[in-house]
């Protein structure tokens, strides 16, 4: 097999939905038994004691289909595009309400995935 290049790797990823990247990084942690967690880095004055503690920001977030709202059709057409579920799985989540449309999504993913929801006539949470 030939080596690919970061940028052939990238333009593959970019073709994956988050549900597919989210698999994937679950299948690459477990073969290499690493963490793919970002390092973070905490300065502080030093001998500031606990009141100097740096406070985690949340980084994962859910999106949660609460209503599927008068124009249910629509919805499931994005539930469809954000996760790539067949069309009876998406009618299944959309007629389910309220669950999870996506897991522990970075923060800009799942703002716009609620912005799509919501155009569509939805009614959702982000967690």
């Amino acid at each position: 097999m030939a080596k690919l290049s970061q940028e052939d790797l990238l333009a593959q990823f970019e073709e994956l939905t988050l549900i597919e990247l989210s698999e994937f990084v679950k299948a690459f942690e477990e073969k290499f038994d690493v963490t793919a967690a970002a390092a973070v880095a905490v300065a502080g004055p030093a001998g500031a004691g606990p009141a100097a503690e740096a406070v985690e920001e949340q980084d994962e977030f859910d999106v949660v289909l609460t209503a599927a709202g008068d124009k249910k059709i629509q919805v499931i057409k994005v539930v469809r595009e954000l996760t790539s579920l067949g069309l009876k799985e998406a009618k299944d989540l959309v007629d389910g309400a309220p669950k999870p449309v996506l897991e522990k999504v970075a923060k800009e993913a799942a703002d716009k995935a609620a912005e799509s929801l919501k155009a569509a006539g939805a009614s959702v949470e982000v967690k």
